[in-house]
């Protein structure tokens, strides 16, 4: 692969020209006014999947937002392998946060500033590249096959039925994602393990209609005020969940593997200055990078309710909302976490006021072991580009998906990301370094020799 380099060196202009078309479509999936920017997106990669050199690429219809398939298929007898990214993003409120338009890409201190630059559009564009460079120069040792999905960032709930109604169409010996990150710009990481989702939208109703404050407030339970202490209750001052039942399928690990994750290079000063605190808070007994990646969370990720326009309004409200999310770990089922939650949060409640508690997605944690073969060729890849052996790390965040990969098609899944802490995801200012972007097309070549060797 000595031209890969020039390669990527002489088409750099026409990638990111490509990117930024498929970054401008706001395919925001958990907004149903952007169901027809789905589609697009989905055009839009089918489109550059043929592009790229695929055989074939197609638009398959789910329950929900639509997906696109590609494949080139160089010998049945070889290794397959399945890429999967997501062409969805997440909303960008607050918009006034935004330095820039969120949909209109702009190059500025050597980054990619749009929403969808690093999630997963910047690191899922990096494969078609890397796949076009093996085709173009003839290098492909492998068969590829392209999963695009438009419902990651709402839990992908149309995904799994599509995959067990084409099992033989998806058939593949490993599962390649780059929707993950790596500890800083020079040391990599391949995601060995990946926390469970539970997500839950609670509704506390008080009186029938809002009152005047002045006249009911004191005689009157506050939706508002008892939704906050009901939250209160659920986390206790050592940073333990209190529901009951919520530990009992947790998968503890071992010390000699707590000693080994505590090897990464990790700098809790700048940790902390990175996010602007001045002290971290979590489970008691564990270590920051332990606490998001091989403990559970419970976290509010939304509250609101009565009058929250410019001025005063002297309003007791009649209801009070929250979103909550709980990240699991191996071994904890997230259907079963749903219904602890819903009876706890219930049982709770005062009689003053109703509850109700409507449960939104899920999915089960991952872990993938560090002896596959898959792992290994992931391992030497990034050797290569980055002169550094990467280290093994267990992420805080969720792709529900990877464990249902592995339930239904028996696949396992090997997490190569490139995406890093400042990349802002989920967040205004979303950006992805150009040096990260056009490295992860130089590494994922390398996958593809060693994975065929």
């Amino acid at each position: 692969m000595e031209d890969l380099k020039q390669y990527i060196e002489e088409n750099k202009e026409r990638f990111l020209n490509e990117l930024f078309e498929l970054i401008r479509i706001p395919s925001i999936s958990s907004i149903a006014d952007h169901k027809p920017d789905m589609y697009k997106a989905a055009e839009q990669w089918k489109k550059i999947l043929l592009d790229a050199g695929a055989d074939k690429a197609e638009v398959y219809e789910t329950e929900g937002n639509p997906v696109t398939y590609g494949e080139k298929i160089i010998d049945p007898s070889k290794k397959t392998v399945l890429v999967y990214a997501h062409m969805d993003v997440m909303p960008v409120d607050p918009i006034d946060k935004w330095d820039t338009e969120p949909f209109e890409p702009v190059i500025k201190d050597g980054k990619i500033w749009a929403r969808g630059a690093d999630d997963d559009k910047g690191q899922g564009f990096m494969h078609a590249k890397a796949f076009e460079y093996l085709v173009k120069t003839n290098q492909l040792d492998v068969n590829v096959k392209f999963l695009i999905e438009g419902e990651e960032e709402i839990g992908s709930p149309s995904l799994p039925k599509f995959c067990e109604e084409h099992k033989d169409l998806l058939k593949s010996d490993i599962i390649l994602v780059s929707d993950t990150g790596m500890i800083d710009p020079q040391t990599p990481a391949i995601t060995t393990g990946l926390r469970g989702l539970a997500y839950w939208q609670v509704e506390v109703t008080g009186p029938n209609r809002d009152l005047h404050s002045g006249l009911f407030g004191g005689a009157v339970a506050n939706p508002i005020n008892v939704l906050a202490k009901m939250i209160s209750e659920m986390v206790d001052d050592d940073g333990h969940i209190t529901i009951p039942g919520f530990y009992d399928d947790v998968l503890e690990v071992s010390q000699e593997e707590r000693e080994l994750m505590a090897q990464a290079p990790f700098d809790e000063e700048e940790y902390k200055k990175a996010i602007g605190v001045k002290a971290l808070f979590g489970e008691k007994g564990y270590s920051t990078i332990e606490r998001t990646g091989i403990r559970p969370s419970f976290d509010v990720c939304g509250i609101w309710g009565g009058y929250t326009g410019e001025g005063a309004k002297t309003v007791l409200p009649s209801k009070a909302y929250a979103k909550i999310s709980c990240r699991l770990v191996p071994n904890q089922d997230h259907h079963k976490i749903a219904e602890l939650f819903k009876k706890h949060f219930e049982s709770i409640a005062p009689e003053y006021v109703t509850v109700k508690v409507e449960s939104l997605h899920g999915g089960q944690g991952y872990v993938c072991p560090i002896d596959l073969d898959a792992y290994k060729a992931a391992e030497k890849a990034f050797e290569k580009v980055y002169n550094k052996r990467p280290v093994p790390v267990r992420s805080g965040g969720s792709i529900p998906i990877i464990s249902s990969f592995e339930q239904i098609l028996g696949t396992k899944s090997i997490l190569m990301g490139f995406g890093l802490e400042s990349d802002a995801i989920h967040s205004p200012n979303e950006n992805y370094p150009l040096e990260q972007f056009f490295n992860g097309i130089e590494t994922i070549p390398y996958f593809y020799k060693y994975f065929a060797e």
